[in-house]
């Protein structure tokens, strides 16, 4: 067996399973669950249309660099939402979701060869960057962001010894699950980072359209390096249909940037045996050319944040995320009691914030908070945070 599977920690959902195991939940209470990032807005009709049309696309084995009406429509989103030129034969890979491939690019990254390389990222974060640095056989090491700075990261966190080993840096813009963006002073500092020790920026963009005020919409790591006058070297952005269309099945996303890197990556992907379907391709050009049901879904994000961020700043002190769908809430007890506490009086499913970091520089910056998932429905959301706030006042 590979000896690096030994390294990788259970799931948080995993965790949260055993942390309930022995909860009788409230009966009187129908149960909400708002602990998983599964958007839960209905599909746009015509996307399952176009999927449904195109399923005489089973009949033949799909490319890993995908067709090129997908690429260009990319390519053409991108134009729109970034101002930026893409070369859709050499700066677009389309993948299945931008989790598979958030893993994966790290296995074509690494360079284990070289003394101890390190894969940074965020803390609290996307488990996936850990188990991707892991099995690439590099040490993980994460950047605490705290709320007393903002969320933003302390690069002082590591030693100069220790940049000199950084191979990769995960980026999560807007963050998961602080929602947190990056500003362009920021990606600045990361990118003279990157030109002084050499290591590649993967940017996780998955949440980059849920955001509440249309005037400014967050960001991307590629608009960041055109605005300042720089190329795309070592730099990679992952973004995703599944929060964007309310399409979590679908498994539909794109890696777009840096062309050597795409190259090689194309050339790890080939052997990887990771095509997307023909019918999941042709629905993904007509998700990415409609704009109408992704403003839809932006409104009712909103609509339900100006609803419940209230309610829990009464209690758990949240205030509005950058952007994102989650609300990141101080708990007044140990964030694992609150969640358990909370199942058996409320039947309400939250995660505890600890399942989502590690301990790093004396600290795990999840502890005491809980992750909250604004992905039901507006009257299911409202329940579930008067619930949450009846119970935290029983604890005040």
């Amino acid at each position: 067996m590979n000896p690096h599977l030994a390294q990788l920690q259970p799931y948080p959902f995993e965790k949260l399973r055993a942390l309930f195991a022995g909860v009788t939940p409230n009966p009187d209470y129908a149960e909400i669950k708002l602990s998983i990032g599964e958007p839960q807005h209905a599909t746009p009709p015509f996307i399952m249309e176009a999927l449904q049309h195109n399923l005489i696309g089973l009949a033949n084995y799909p490319t890993t660099l995908g067709i090129p009406a997908l690429r260009h429509a990319i390519g053409e989103w991108c134009g729109r939402r970034y101002g930026i030129a893409l070369d859709p034969e050499t700066e677009i890979l389309p993948v299945n979701g931008s989790r598979e491939a958030l893993f994966s690019f790290a296995q074509s990254v690494i360079d284990a060869s070289r003394p101890r390389p390190i894969v940074a990222s965020p803390n609290p974060f996307y488990q996936i960057y850990e188990g991707a640095a892991y099995l690439a056989g590099a040490e993980p090491r994460f950047l605490n962001n705290l709320p007393e700075n903002g969320f933003a990261f302390d690069y002082e966190q590591l030693t100069p010894e220790e940049w000199a080993r950084v191979q990769l840096f995960y980026v999560c813009s807007p963050g998961n699950p602080t929602g947190k963006v990056m500003s362009l002073d920021d990606w600045k500092t990361l990118f003279e980072l990157s030109d002084k020790y050499g290591f590649v920026i993967a940017s996780d963009e998955c949440y980059s359209e849920i955001y509440f005020d249309e005037a400014n919409p967050p960001i991307g790591g590629l608009q960041a390096a055109r605005l300042l006058g720089r190329s795309f070297d070592r730099l990679v952005m992952f973004s995703s249909l599944s929060k964007r269309s309310n399409v979590p099945g679908m498994r539909s996303g794109f890696v777009a940037g840096d062309a050597k890197l795409l190259k090689a990556f194309l050339l790890y992907r080939t052997y990887h045996g990771c095509a997307m379907a023909p019918p999941v391709q042709a629905a993904s050009v007509a998700a990415w050319n409609d704009e109408a049901h992704v403003l839809d879904n932006r409104n009712q994000y909103r609509e339900k944040f100006a609803a419940c961020t209230p309610l829990t700043a009464e209690v758990l002190g949240t205030a509005m995320p950058d952007a994102g769908f989650y609300l990141w809430a101080r708990t007044p007890i140990a964030d694992t009691d609150f969640a358990r506490g909370l199942l058996e009086h409320y039947n309400v499913v939250v995660l505890p914030g600890s399942f989502l970091a590690r301990e790093s520089q004396g600290v795990n910056p999840g502890e005491n908070f809980i992750r909250i998932a604004l992905v039901a429905g507006l009257g299911e959301c409202l329940e579930a945070v008067r619930r949450i706030r009846e119970f935290a006042k029983k604890l005040a």
